[in-house]
C-alpha cells in the first residue's frame, strides 16, 4: 500500500508548514486527488490514521476533495470531462487531446491552531 508512504511524505510537508507558522496542532488536511493520480482516496484516509499518531495533525481531519479528469481537444478546442481510458473529446470525438486535470495529488490546504 503505497498510500501510507504517501501519507507519510505529506505530514513531512503539513509538519514543515506548520513549524513554519508556529502552530500548536494542525486540526484539518485538504488534499486534491484525480483518479489518474494512482491513489485510493479511501486507502489514503486508511493510512492516514496510522500515519498522523505522534505528529502535530494527530487529531486532524484529512478531507480528499476528488478531480473530475478533464481533457481539452487539439483539434476543435473544446474542454470537457472525459472517462479513464477514454480520453477523447466531447464535442468531436478526436482522441488527440491533452490531459488538463485528473492526476494530480494536490495538498490544498492545511488548517491549524497557534
Amino acid at each position: 500500500m503505497h498510500e501510507l508512504s504517501v501519507c507519510l511524505a505529506m505530514l513531512n510537508q503539513v509538519s514543515d508548514i506548520a513549524e513554519r507558522e508556529r502552530a500548536a496542532n494542525v486540526t484539518r488536511i485538504v488534499i486534491r486527488v484525480g483518479p489518474l493520480s494512482g491513489v485510493v482516496p479511501e486507502l489514503l484516509q486508511q493510512a492516514f490514521t496510522i500515519a498522523r499518531a505522534g505528529t502535530i495533525a494527530e487529531q486532524a481531519e484529512l478531507l480528499t476533495e476528488e478531480q473530475p479528469i478533464r481533457v481539452q481537444c487539439l483539434r476543435c478546442g473544446s474542454e470537457c470531462e472525459a472517462r479513464a481510458n477514454h480520453l477523447v473529446c466531447c464535442e468531436c470525438g478526436d482522441f488527440h487531446t491533452r490531459l488538463i486535470s485528473g492526476d494530480e495529488l494536490l495538498l490544498a490546504s492545511v488548517e491549524f491552531n497557534r
